[in-house]
């Protein structure tokens, strides 16, 4: 287990600088995941990380050493990637080993490290088998025993559940989550899917063209996200904007309405904001609700409605041409060409100052 401590870390390839600037603390034992659109640079800094790519600026410290002249080999880590990288010639066993192999290894101490990684992973069942033999997900779990065996400090994952099918990915995340548990390593994951990143993490660290732009617990910055680029991209489905004007400011609120949108007050959450500025409104899907008397505080014509089983998702239409989509009961059915009322409640609603 180790802290990692990242300061003012740059990457550039050639004159494009793709990394711009960033500084993350990760404490001992904490699983961190990395996320965002493809071409954030998420997988980059988990391979500066990993000594795979140079550190054109900045610090990078593990256990308070600086790491970055260091080869991959002496930094104390362990990276499961994206594609399995298991050798189709060698058992289970063998593949899980060979690090301790080419290290020269003792042979009991070898065959005690396989033993307790695949005792870990469930797999002691599996051991003398080869990789043609396997399933996705226990190809992906020889993977992970490969890294556990070296026993590393931190332990790195790349994308490592994007190759399986969706009830894989769900079995594969609830086990990376009890192995985190179970050996209580300091992990960093890297990943697109914000299902992964909301279940898994200690902390997210939300990053966009190579920078950082909110990281903090997955449920901090669901209920408080820091700007319009977290608020749109946590959550699904995605929250929903609307562009509006402030009409008056307090401490604690804001009053804001447009052509569509009667006047409402949203908590201030401390943010700067001018009289007759336009600002945008978030307001997520759950938190639009049909207006029981019809007198909601827009209208919106339904579109279209998507049954998914736990509940209803509701695509909108208002009178500005906004789509909004609404996440309602599951037993609701609501016909295309409704004109309804909807409401929803202020205090779960966001007000930011940046404009769409």
């Amino acid at each position: 287990m180790a802290t990692v401590k990242l300061r003012d870390i740059r990457k550039s390839f050639g004159p494009v600088e793709v990394i711009k600037g960033v500084d993350i603390d990760i404490a001992d034992g904490e699983f961190v995941v990395f996320v965002g659109p493809s071409g954030c640079g998420k997988s980059t800094l988990l391979r500066m990380i990993a000594g795979l790519e140079d550190i054109t600026e900045g610090t990078l410290e593990i256990d308070g050493a600086r790491m970055n002249d260091l080869q991959p080999s002496r930094r104390g880590i362990a990276m499961v990637f994206q594609s399995y990288a298991i050798f189709p010639h060698m058992t289970v066993r063998e593949n899980v080993a060979f690090g301790l192999t080419i290290n020269n290894v003792g042979k009991a101490d070898k065959a005690s490290k396989v033993a307790e990684a695949a005792r870990i992973l469930q797999m002691e069942h599996l051991l003398d088998r080869r990789p043609s033999e396997l399933s996705g997900g226990q190809r992906q779990r020889v993977a992970i025993g490969r890294a556990i065996v070296r026993d590393p400090k931190v332990f790195l994952f790349d994308e490592p559940l994007s190759n399986l099918d969706a009830a894989l990915r769900m079995d594969m995340r609830m086990e990376i989550g009890k192995l985190h548990q179970d050996l209580g390593a300091s992990m960093i994951y890297v990943t697109h899917d914000q299902v992964e990143a909301m279940t898994l993490a200690d902390k997210i660290v939300v990053l966009r063209d190579g920078m950082v732009m909110q990281a903090g617990p997955p449920m901090e910055l669901y209920h408080e996200p820091a700007n319009l680029f977290v608020a749109g991209f946590l959550g699904a489905p995605s929250m929903n904007f609307l562009t509006v004007a402030v009409e008056e400011v307090s401490d604690d609120w804001v009053q804001v309405s447009n052509s569509v949108l009667s006047s409402v007050k949203v908590p201030r959450k401390g943010r700067e904001f001018t009289m007759g500025q336009n600002v945008t409104l978030g307001i997520r899907p759950q938190y639009l609700i049909q207006a029981a008397d019809g007198q909601g505080m827009l209208k919106g014509k339904v579109v279209r409605s998507e049954r998914l089983g736990n509940e209803t998702v509701v695509n909108l239409a208002i009178a500005d041409g906004t789509q909004l989509i609404a996440a309602i009961n599951a037993d609701t059915v609501l016909d295309p060409g409704l004109l309804l009322a909807w409401t929803f409640d202020t205090l779960q609603a966001h007000l930011f100052p940046e404009q769409l």
